[in-house]
C-alpha cells in the first residue's frame, strides 16, 4: 500500500503579495507542514493554480521540492481540462522530483465517463509516478462515477482518489467495489471520520492550511483505534470548516491565514476580498474552536 499522503495532507494555498507570489512566506509555511502534515499538495485547485502563469507554476512547484528537502513527501498538482497540456504538467513536475500527482478531473468541457477514462489514462502513461485522481463534481461539473473509479484503479500507477463529491453513498461504493489497494482520500474536511469508517485512507485538506497538527490528530487518532476522539475532534471542528468554505475556496481559508498571521489573504481575480458579514462569521467561529484573533 502506497499512502503516499501519509494520512493527511494539505491542500497548500499560494500566498501572494502586491501581486507577487510571496516566496519568503511561502517557505515559511512549508516548514510548518513538514512538522505538522503528512504531506504538502503543491499548486492544487486551492492553491489558485489557474491563475499562475506557466513560470509561477514551474518556479513554486520546484521551490517547494526543495524547501521541502525530502522531509515528507510533495504531491503536485498536474491537473488541466486539456489532456495534452495534464500531460506536459505531469512530465514537468516528474522531473522536477515530485513524489506524485493529484489529477483534478477536466472542468467545464467535461467530458463522457470514457473520455475521463482515456484523460486519465494517457496522463497516466506519460509518467512513473503514482497518480490520485480528484473527484469535487461542485467545482468543476464532472463527477468519478464508482465504475470509474474501479476502471482507474487497474491502471498500474493510479493509486487512489480524492474524493468530494460530498456524496457518502458514492464513496461507499467505490470502496465497495475497489480493490483494498486504491486510496480513497476525503476531499471535504467534514468527512474524515465518516469516510475513514467506510475503510478511507484520510483526507486532502484545506483546513489543515490553519490547523495541520490538529487534522491530521483526527487521522491519526482513528487509525489508532481511538474512534471517539476522532469523532469528537470532527464534530468540534466541523463548525469552523463550514466558516472555510461560506465563500469560495481559498477566499476564507486565507482571510483565516491572515488573522493568524500566517499568510496575506490576498487572492487573485476572478476571486474577490471576503466579504465584511462573512469575515464576522468565521472570526467567530475561529474563536469558538479557541484560536486567539
Amino acid at each position: 500500500m502506497n499512502d503516499l499522503v501519509n494520512g493527511c495532507g494539505v491542500a497548500l494555498v499560494t500566498p501572494f503579495v502586491n501581486g507577487e507570489v510571496d516566496y519568503e512566506t511561502l517557505g515559511k509555511l512549508v516548514d510548518m507542514h513538514v512538522e505538522s502534515s503528512g504531506s504538502i499538495i503543491v499548486a492544487g485547485t486551492t492553491a489558485e493554480t489557474p491563475t499562475l502563469t506557466d513560470d509561477e507554476y514551474h518556479e513554486i512547484v520546484r521551490f517547494v521540492i526543495d524547501r521541502t528537502a525530502k522531509r515528507i513527501p510533495v504531491i503536485a498538482g498536474a491537473g488541466s481540462n486539456c489532456t495534452a497540456t495534464a500531460v506536459k504538467k505531469a512530465k514537468f513536475c516528474e522531473e522536477a522530483g515530485v513524489d506524485g500527482l493529484l489529477l483534478v478531473t477536466p472542468y467545464y468541457n467535461k467530458t463522457t465517463q470514457r473520455g475521463l477514462i482515456n484523460h486519465y489514462r494517457m496522463i497516466a502513461e506519460s509518467t512513473s509516478l503514482p497518480i490520485i485522481v480528484y473527484s469535487v463534481q461542485g467545482r468543476t461539473g464532472m463527477n468519478i462515477e464508482p465504475s470509474t473509479a474501479l476502471e482507474l484503479s487497474e491502471i498500474d500507477n493510479i493509486i487512489g482518489i480524492k474524493e468530494a463529491s460530498g456524496n457518502i453513498s458514492q464513496v461507499a461504493e467505490i470502496l465497495r467495489i475497489c480493490p483494498k489497494d486504491f486510496l480513497v482520500y476525503s476531499g471535504n474536511d467534514d468527512m474524515i471520520v465518516p469516510l475513514m469508517s467506510l475503510g478511507g485512507h484520510g483526507v486532502i485538506s484545506v483546513v489543515a492550511n490553519i490547523l495541520p497538527a490538529e487534522t491530521k490528530k483526527i487521522v491519526d487518532d482513528y487509525n489508532n483505534r481511538n474512534i471517539e476522539e476522532a469523532r469528537d475532534a470532527q464534530l468540534n471542528m466541523n463548525g469552523l470548516i463550514n466558516a472555510l468554505f461560506i465563500e469560495t475556496n481559498p477566499i476564507p481559508v486565507k482571510e483565516a491565514m491572515e488573522i493568524m498571521k500566517l499568510c496575506s489573504s490576498e487572492v487573485r481575480e476572478p476571486l474577490y476580498p471576503m466579504s465584511d458579514d462573512n469575515r464576522h462569521k468565521l472570526i467567530n467561529e475561529m474563536r469558538r474552536y479557541g484560536i486567539n484573533c
